[in-house]
């Protein structure tokens, strides 16, 4: 089993099971005691769990967001710009709040002729101030709470705002995506405002790196047949959970 491939592995028990014992893993993935104990400490490092005497707990959030802004920037990259050859001028689209969204608003700045619905005060900015490359493009900052977790609106008039529009397009990235539960997010608040810009757009495209590929979340907010598209890298066909959302959703586009 390939390294990358147990990561995803341990991260998705622990997502069940909450913790787990360094024998379990032993067993699920047919490594050595030393292999589990390297595997656990490159994971505690990343901030994915934290060791304890015979395995492993979860940790109970996601890294900060400024942490989180810093990892895997060229996969993202990647798909932020695949997610752009999908779109042609007159189109209406709602985008919500995240790092890979951020990133994407850096590539939707040299288009024009959009409109941008969105909850994120990051991707709104970056549109704003994207000079000549992007003054076409209307921008429509949602109304509602700020969150905690994020610069972004979240809450019931959030999610009230969002029935008001139709757009044609919802760009989302999950914090997970597996074939079981399709794409989630840790916050339930997030996950209503993405569950909501999936309710009121005619295609659904899922922009989530390698890492989230296979991983469950705290609460689901798309099925994988409602998925038109998702993008990933080539990276995850490294993951046997990889073939199983092929076969669920519209359309796969690696990059």
């Amino acid at each position: 089993m390939w390294q990358q491939e147990r990561y995803q592995r341990i991260r998705a028990l622990l997502s069940t099971l909450q913790r787990v014992s360094t024998e379990r893993l032993m067993v699920e993935l047919d490594v050595s005691r030393e292999t589990v104990r390297r595997d656990l400490a490159a994971l505690e490092a990343l901030g994915v769990l934290k060791r304890i005497h015979g395995g492993a707990i979860r940790v109970e959030d996601e890294a900060p967001i400024a942490e989180r802004a810093h990892s895997n920037v060229r996969f993202k990259r990647e798909l932020a710009g695949a997610a752009t050859g999908l779109l042609a001028r007159g189109q209406t689209l709602f985008v919500d709040a995240g790092t890979t969204t951020a990133i994407l608003a850096e590539e939707l700045a040299r288009l024009g002729g959009l409109t941008v619905i969105t909850n994120s005060f990051e991707v709104a900015l970056t549109l704003r101030g994207a000079g000549d490359g992007g003054a076409g493009n209307e921008i429509i900052v949602l109304g509602g709470s700020i969150g905690e977790r994020a610069p972004a609106t979240v809450g019931p008039g959030t999610v009230a705002e969002i029935g008001r529009y139709r757009a044609d397009l919802a760009l989302i990235s999950p914090t997970g995506i597996d074939a079981r539960r399709g794409a989630c997010n840790y916050d339930h608040r997030e996950t209503e405002v993405a569950r909501a810009m999936v309710e009121h757009a005619g295609q659904v495209v899922i922009l989530a790196d390698y890492s989230k590929i296979g991983i469950e979340s705290r609460v689901s907010f798309c099925p994988p047949p409602r998925i038109d598209v998702l993008i990933t890298n080539h990276k995850a066909r490294e993951l046997p959970a990889l073939a199983e959302l092929e076969a669920q959703v519209g359309r796969l586009l690696l990059v």
